[in-house]
C-alpha cells in the first residue's frame, strides 16, 4: 500500500516539476531578450550622443577659426562670440563619421535652437539588430535613438568695449584673457573649450 502511494505521488510530482522547469526556462529566455533589447538601445543612444556632439564640436571649431580670422579685419569681430555665425558645412559629415564608428547610420539631422543656444538634433539607427530571441521579429529589428547637442558661449566682453582696441574677455571659471587687434597672432586665442562649451541638451 505504501509503495503504491509513493509511486502515485511521484507520478503526480513529475508533471509539476516539468511545468515549473518550463516556466523558469521561459523566464530566463525572456530576461535575456529584454537584456538584448536594452543593450541595443544603450548602444543606439551612445551613437546618437556621439554624433550630435561631433556635429556641434565641428561647428565650434568653425566659430573659433572664424573669430581668429576676423580679428583685425574690421570692427565686427566680436559678434563671433555669440556662437551663431558658423555655416555648419562640416557638421553632418562629422555626425556621420561618429555614427559610423559606433556601427550606426544617421537617419535625421537638423539644426536646432535650445533656449537660445544653437546646435544639432541627430537621429540614428543601429546597423546591427537586436538579435534572435524568443520574441518574434527581434532578429530584424534595429535600435533607434536621437540626441541634441548645443554650442554655448563661455566668454563675455564689456558692452562698451571698443573692438578696434584691446578687449578683455571674461569667461566661465574665472578665466580671462585680452585680445589686441593690432597685435594679434592666431595662436593668441585660448583653446576652443574656453570660448565655447559643447554639451548634450537636457
Amino acid at each position: 500500500m505504501t509503495r503504491s502511494r509513493l509511486r502515485s505521488d511521484l507520478g503526480q510530482t513529475l508533471p509539476i516539476y516539468i511545468w515549473l522547469t518550463g516556466i523558469l526556462l521561459f523566464v530566463a529566455f525572456a530576461f535575456f531578450a529584454f537584456a538584448q533589447a536594452a543593450s541595443a538601445r544603450n548602444g543606439a543612444q551612445t551613437a546618437a550622443d556621439a554624433a550630435a556632439l561631433a556635429a556641434a564640436q565641428d561647428s565650434r571649431d568653425e566659430l573659433v577659426e572664424g573669430l581668429s580670422l576676423s580679428i583685425g579685419e574690421g570692427g565686427d569681430w566680436l559678434v563671433w562670440l555669440a556662437g551663431d555665425k558658423y555655416t555648419g558645412a562640416g557638421a553632418q559629415g562629422a555626425a556621420d563619421a561618429l555614427a559610423g564608428e559606433n556601427d550606426s547610420t544617421v537617419t535625421g539631422f537638423v539644426s536646432t535652437d535650445v533656449n537660445g543656444f544653437p546646435g544639432y538634433r541627430v537621429k540614428i539607427r543601429t546597423n546591427y539588430t537586436v538579435g534572435d530571441s524568443i520574441i518574434p521579429g527581434t532578429e530584424t529589428k534595429h535600435a533607434n535613438a536621437e540626441a541634441t547637442a548645443i554650442i554655448k558661449p563661455r566668454c563675455d566682453v564689456d558692452p562698451s568695449a571698443d573692438p578696434e582696441k584691446a578687449v578683455e574677455f571674461d569667461c566661465v571659471g574665472d578665466e580671462s584673457f585680452e585680445i589686441d587687434p593690432d597685435d594679434f597672432q592666431s595662436g593668441d586665442l585660448p583653446d576652443a573649450s574656453v570660448l565655447f562649451s559643447v554639451h548634450l541638451a537636457d
